[in-house]
């Protein structure tokens, strides 16, 4: 996400960063590398234009140039004003006083409306809300179908309607559906379109006028760049959207759309797609998305993403395991399956600062692969083995490396990253680090295969 537009103006704001006096020939040289950085990210020059003029007159104030540190101020100045151009503040999606509240999903065919349904429904049902799920498409084949699987997938419930019913019967229909079970939320999935299909969009006209929405959102694909934002422009003109969602945001390198579409309609940004999985829509955090571009990392959401997976009894007790020196296989493949609920490691790189001891780190290149491999050897192993790594012979690894389709190398590997990790546990329970890797010369440690215990 953003992966080069953040490079450039990291390397940027580096620049400016460490001078002691700035001048306008700095800043205007400064600002000249951010407008084209911003270009080449595929942001509307317009957008471009005002953030540059912004920019220009807060960083060439005397309250600039004559702090201490007029560098860092101009980074703050380029900070805050990236803010403004996403939206400021978070926009939370708003519900009715009464319920349901009616949240209709437009856009482009293609764009991921019907997965987006069912990863909003998803999301609601974590706040605690009772989505009801509604296709209203019945121009492409199989559309309601698709959204019947996706909503057995997230456990929520779909109104089905009859086969011949018009899509603002389907509407309604649900909508007395919604009612009548107590759902406090109907999520209606509309058909694909452009906005220069007439037809299609004086359907969404009845839809709109017979459902009366709280929220109008709009499906972008981010890798569209700024073909979605206007495409949204239109839209916006036509229903009143009341914000986006964008999807792809994980395969999106540039950020085009994202920086440019609140600008242009005045609309804000409600959600983030940022993968294939249902639980891969976060909340749209302007403050944050811009601390990840510019480096700073985005740690509350970090820490948000592991509340919401990770069991705090079973990590106090995992805990209490590494002080006492029982963090067991098990424990260790437990402690893996919880940290990629969090989603895709590269994700969770990502919101690390690329700063002191995580430099760099957002650019390590990681195979998803050796985890699902690690899983499968830990798989592997008998109830027993996985409590006592000790008693693994050679003749328990061949067996073990053939289980997990795997070689006797690759768990070998895993036993002294495993061993490694538990050291430097019992270390930090201890509040001293430990490094199995160092020990006095002429003693030698207990191992099995090689692998220090």
């Amino acid at each position: 996400m953003f992966e080069n537009l953040s490079d450039k103006l990291q390397r940027v704001l580096k620049n400016v960063r460490g001078e002691g006096r700035l001048s306008a020939a700095h800043v205007d040289e400064t600002l000249r590398e951010i407008r084209m950085a911003l270009l080449e990210a595929d942001v509307n020059f317009k957008v471009v234009r005002e953030f540059t003029e912004s920019v220009r007159s807060k960083a060439l104030g005397q309250e600039v140039l004559d702090s201490l540190a007029p560098g860092q101020q101009v980074v703050k100045v380029v900070r805050d004003a990236l803010v403004d151009m996403l939206g400021s503040r978070t926009a939370r999606l708003e519900f009715a006083a009464n319920p349901p509240t009616v949240v209709m999903l437009v856009g482009l065919q293609g764009s991921g409306k019907t997965t987006s349904s069912g990863k909003l429904a998803a999301w609601l049902k974590t706040g605690g809300r009772r989505p009801l799920l509604v296709s209203v498409d019945v121009h492409r084949p199989a559309a309601r179908e698709q959204l019947r699987l996706i909503a057995g997938d997230v456990e929520a419930r779909v109104w089905e309607g009859t086969a011949n019913q018009t899509p603002v019967d389907l509407g309604l229909g649900a909508l007395r559906e919604a009612r009548d079970s107590a759902h406090d939320v109907l999520i209606v999935d509309t058909a694909g379109r452009l906005h220069v299909d007439e037809s299609l969009m004086v359907e969404l006209d009845g839809i709109k006028d017979a459902l009366n929405p709280r929220e109008i959102l709009f499906v972008a694909d981010a890798m569209l760049g700024q073909d979605a934002v206007r495409s949204a422009e239109q839209f916006h003109q036509r229903l009143g959207l009341t914000g986006f969602i964008l999807t792809k945001m994980d395969g999106d390198a540039r950020g085009g759309a994202a920086l440019s579409i609140q600008s242009v309609t005045g609309r804000p940004i409600k959600f983030l797609g940022v993968g294939e999985k249902y639980d891969a829509l976060e909340p749209f955090h302007p403050d944050r998305i811009v601390s990840r571009i510019l480096g700073m990392g985005d740690i509350l959401s970090l820490i948000e993403k592991a509340e919401a997976v990770v069991d705090r009894k079973q990590a106090i007790e995992l805990q209490k395991k590494a002080a006492s020196n029982d963090f067991t296989l098990e424990d260790f493949r437990n402690q893996l399956r919880q940290v990629r609920r969090m989603g895709s490691l590269e994700s969770i790189l990502g919101m690390l600062p690329s700063i002191g001891p995580f430099r760099n780190l957002n650019k390590v290149e990681v195979d998803e692969r050796e985890l699902t491999r690690t899983e499968a050897i830990i798989d592997s192993m008998t109830p027993a083995e996985r409590r006592n790594h000790r008693i693994l012979n050679g003749s328990r690894r061949k067996r073990i490396a053939r289980g997990s389709g795997t070689s006797v190398q690759q768990v070998n590997q895993l036993l002294k990253q495993y061993v490694r990790a538990r050291t430097m546990m019992r270390g930090l329970a201890a509040g001293r680090p430990k490094s199995p890797g160092k020990r006095k010369k002429g003693r030698r440690r207990p191992g099995v295969g090689g692998v220090p215990i």
